[in-house]
C-alpha cells in the first residue's frame, strides 16, 4: 500500500483502517518507557558540556583553565565522531531486531559509559591515562546516542495514531530538554553547595553517578515496553527479504541527503541555544556559574510548552509550514541574538528565550518527518546514518567552533556560520513532500 498525506483541508480525524489504535497501557508504556530513557540519554550527553568547566583539570592539564577546556570540548567532539557508527550498529539492531532490543542496548551502553567517568582517577593521579578514560566513555556514550535518537524516534512514529505523529514527535525533544534541563539545574544546585573549588575537586562526579543510575531505571521501564505492530506485522517480510543496506541507502538516497539537509542548521542552532550557551558563558566570559545555570535552566523552560503546540499545529497545517516558520525566524534573529550574549545572566536568558521559540518549530517536528520518508524495513537505520553523520560533523563541532571562532574574528563570527546552515535547511525544507498524516508502512517513500 503506498503511503499518501493528508490533503491540506481533510479531517486528521479519519484515518485509514488499517492504522489501529494503540491500547491504552500499550501508549502508556511507549510515552513513559521512551521518555525517560530518551530524558536519561540526553543528561548523560548534555552534563558533558555544563560540567565541563569543572571537570576539565581533572582529565587534563590545569596550569591554562581554557585550553582545558578546549581539550574537554575536543574530546566531547569525538563522541559526536562515534555517533554514526551508533547510528550503523543499533539501526541494525532496530530493523532486523525491534525497536525495543535497540532501545534497551543503547540505555544499557549509555549507562556504563557514566559509571566510567564518575569514578574515572584525576590526571593528578595517573597522568594521561585519565585523558584516555575519558576518550573512551566519551566514544561509548556516542554510540549509545548515535542509536538512541534514531530508534526512539522510529518507536515513537509506529506507535502514534497518523493523525497524532507530529504532536507524538514532540516528545523527544520534550523528555530531552527535560534531561538536559535536570542537568543544568544540577550543575547550579551542586555549585551553589560546594563553590567551584569542591566542584572542580569531585562535585561534578555527582552528575555522571547519576547518569548511571538512572539508565538502569531506563533499562528496567523499558523492558516493559511492546514492540510497535507496525514492526511486528513487517518483521516476517523483512525477514524473508534482505537487500543490503548499500542498496537500500542507494534506493532512498533522496531521503538521506534530506536527512542531512535538515540536520545541520537545526543540530547547530539547538546547541547553540539549548546547551552550549551556559558553559560558554562561564568559561569564556567568565560569567557566575550559578547565575548563569539558573538563567539557562529558566529560558529552557518555555521550550518545553512550544514544542508540543507547533506539533499540534503540524498536525493541523502541515509540517513543512512550521518548518520554514521556524528556520526563518532563527535566520532573522540570529545576529541580534547573539550579540545579546556577555557574561550577563538576565541577557543570557532574554536571548535564550526568545530563540527557542523558533528553534521549538523544528525540533518538535523533525522527528516525526524523519521517520515519514522512509519504510519500515529501513526506517531506524535510513534516519540514524544520515542523523549522526550530520551531528557529528556539524553539531559535534558546534562548541569547539562557538569558542574558537569568536577568540579569533569576533563574537558575530559564529552567527554568520549558524545562518549558513540555516539556509542550508530552508533550501531542503521546500524539496520535501507533505507527510502529515501519512500511514506508516514499508512502502513509505
Amino acid at each position: 500500500m503506498s503511503a499518501t498525506s493528508l490533503p491540506l483541508g481533510a479531517s486528521p480525524s479519519r484515518r485509514p483502517a488499517s492504522a489501529a489504535p494503540a491500547k491504552p497501557t500499550s501508549t502508556h508504556r511507549t510515552l513513559v518507557g521512551t521518555g525517560i530513557g530518551n530524558a536519561i540519554e540526553w543528561f548523560d550527553w548534555s552534563i558533558h558540556s555544563s560540567f565541563a568547566p569543572f571537570f576539565a583539570a581533572s582529565f587534563f592539564v590545569s596550569t591554562d583553565p581554557v585550553s582545558a577546556f578546549l581539550s574537554t570540548l575536543a574530546v566531547s567532539a569525538v563522541g559526536f565522531v562515534a555517533r554514526p557508527l551508533g547510528g550503523l550498529l543499533f539501526g541494525r539492531v532496530s530493523d532486523r531486531l525491534g525497536r525495543k532490543r535497540a532501545l534497551a542496548m543503547t540505555m544499557a551502553l549509555g549507562a556504563f559509559a557514566s559509571l566510567i567517568i564518575a569514578i574515572a582517577p584525576s590526571y593528578a593521579m595517573v597522568g594521561v591515562f585519565a585523558s584516555v578514560l575519558l576518550f573512551v566513555a566519551r566514544v561509548l556514550q556516542g554510540l549509545a546516542h548515535g542509536g538512541e535518537q534514531p530508534a526512539a524516534q522510529a518507536y515513537l512514529a509506529e506507535a502514534a495514531p497518523p493523525e497524532r505523529r507530529g504532536l507524538w514527535s514532540t516528545l523527544i525533544y520534550f523528555s530531552g530538554t527535560i534531561g538536559a534541563n535536570f542537568g543544568l539545574v544540577l550543575a547550579a544546585v551542586l555549585s551553589a553547595t560546594l563553590g567551584r573549588a569542591d566542584m572542580t575537586a569531585w562535585g561534578w562526579r555527582i552528575a555522571f553517578v547519576i547518569g548511571a543510575l538512572g539508565g538502569l531505571f531506563a533499562l528496567y521501564m523499558r523492558s516493559r515496553m511492546s514492540e510497535t505492530e507496525e514492526f511486528t506485522r513487517t518483521e516476517p517480510t523483512i525477514a524473508q527479504d534482505r537487500p543490503s543496506l548499500a542498496h537500500e541507502m542507494w534506493v532512498h538516497r533522496r531521503s538521506a541527503f534530506q536527512v542531512i539537509g535538515m540536520t545541520v542548521g537545526l543540530t547547530v542552532s539547538y546547541y547553540l541555544w539549548a546547551v552550549a550557551a551556559a558553559g560558554y558563558s562561564i568559561a569564556v566570559l567568565k560569567a557566575d556559574p550559578t547565575q548563569t545555570l539558573i538563567a539557562s535552566v529558566a529560558a529552557n523552560t518555555p521550550f518545553l510548552l512550544w514544542l508540543p503546540l507547533w506539533g499540534i499545529l503540524s498536525d493541523r497545517i502541515g509540517r513543512k509550514p512550521v518548518m520554514l516558520v521556524g528556520i526563518i525566524g532563527l535566520i532573522a534573529l540570529c545576529v541580534p541574538l547573539s550579540a545579546m550574549i556577555d557574561g550577563t545572566p538576565m541577557k543570557l536568558f532574554l536571548a535564550m528565550t526568545i530563540a527557542q521559540v523558533f528553534v521549538a518549530a523544528p525540533c518538535a517536528i523533525t522527528p516525526a518527518i524523519m521517520c515519514e520518508i522512509f519504510p519500515t524495513r529501513i526506517r531506524t537505520i535510513g534516519v540514524a546514518l544520515p542523523l549522526s553523520v550530520a551531528i557529528a560533523i556539524f553539531g559535534g563541532t558546534s562548541l569547539y567552533l562557538q569558542t574558537y571562532l569568536t577568540r579569533a574574528y569576533g563574537p558575530q563570527a559564529f552567527s554568520y556560520y549558524v545562518i549558513a546552515l540555516l539556509l542550508v535547511s530552508a533550501a531542503t525544507v521546500l524539496t520535501l513532500p507533505e507527510t502529515r498524516g501519512r500511514v506508516l508502512t514499508d512502502e513509505t517513500a
